[in-house]
């Protein structure tokens, strides 16, 4: 009988999300009104580890919370559907705040207020060499190298929010990724090992050592909201390269469990099993 594969690990942020939305984003000075306001679970490594858990049916997350109503809430939500949430921890700083506009295209501006991710540390986490790691940098980068030195096995890299990455980070990854923009704002990327970069409505690619290795073309959807779409589409990633699909199979795979999300108003959007995606069952 064949061993299961163990649970994606996500180190990141966790936060609740307050999302107005309304027919189009204000400039800069101006107030737009008619707006609609939800509120939801959200943080990237909230979104990832739930599309994971979606995904593949469990995942574990290490962040932080707030000992304070949104953290519990936070902490239900992801409990709800299969996250260990064992390594998140309770900080006396409030849980993390993100306050997003969208627009009736889809398209968002985010302002995030980090409280508690602001203090996610390792202490009593356990990572094994048959671990995948996924991190993001919405939690301080300093963690995510601590993380990167402790971890002895893959580590997949969501660098973003965009930002200088040490050389000792970028050459221990495994896979980087990123959306087009990201890329070009982050020179160190240029030569790094594997690289993923998003391109929207464009699809993804993947680049080795600068060398584009491999492409898939975007999925056509209805956008309805963006948010978790390049959350889904990470998570979607690294479990198909730990299915040992080809490079090319798994940026369609994951470019289809990114179409699927942006069909959804979530910031974590209810997903299909990673196999629903495969060429030929693909469909929402």
């Amino acid at each position: 009988m064949a061993t299961r594969p163990r649970p994606l690990v996500i180190l990141g942020s966790i936060n609740l999300d307050l999302i107005a939305t309304a027919a189009r984003l204000p400039r800069p000075g101006e107030t737009v009104g008619g707006g609609i306001l939800t509120r939801q679970p959200g943080g990237k490594g909230a979104n990832q580890a739930a599309a994971a858990a979606r995904l593949d049916g469990c995942s574990r997350l290490v962040g932080a919370v707030g000992d304070d109503g949104p953290g519990r809430e936070m902490l239900a939500a992801l409990t709800a559907i299969g996250v260990d949430t064992g390594g998140v921890a309770v900080r006396e700083d409030p849980t993390g705040t993100a306050l997003i506009l969208v627009d009736a295209l889809g398209e968002n501006e985010i302002v995030v207020c980090p409280g508690a991710n602001s203090h996610v540390t390792l202490d009593g986490i356990r990572l094994d060499h048959e671990d995948l790691l996924l991190c993001q940098l919405e939690v301080g980068i300093d963690v995510v190298l601590a993380a990167s030195r402790r971890h002895p096995g893959f580590l997949a890299l969501n660098a973003t929010p965009a930002q200088r990455l040490p050389e000792e980070l970028v050459r221990r990854c495994d896979l980087v990724i990123v959306n087009e923009t990201e890329y070009a704002s982050i020179p160190e990327l240029t030569d790094a090992g594997l690289v993923a970069v998003t391109f929207g409505a464009e699809g993804s690619a993947l680049f080795e050592e600068g060398k584009l290795v491999a492409r898939a073309p975007g999925e056509k959807a209805d956008v309805v909201n963006t948010i978790g779409a390049g959350d889904a589409f990470c998570a979607a990633l690294v479990l198909a390269l730990r299915a040992k699909m080809a490079y090319a199979e798994a940026l369609a795979v994951a470019n289809r469990v990114g179409a699927h999300a942006v069909t959804q108003a979530a910031s974590q959007p209810a997903l299909s099993p990673l196999s629903h995606y495969l060429m030929g069952a693909a469909g929402s």
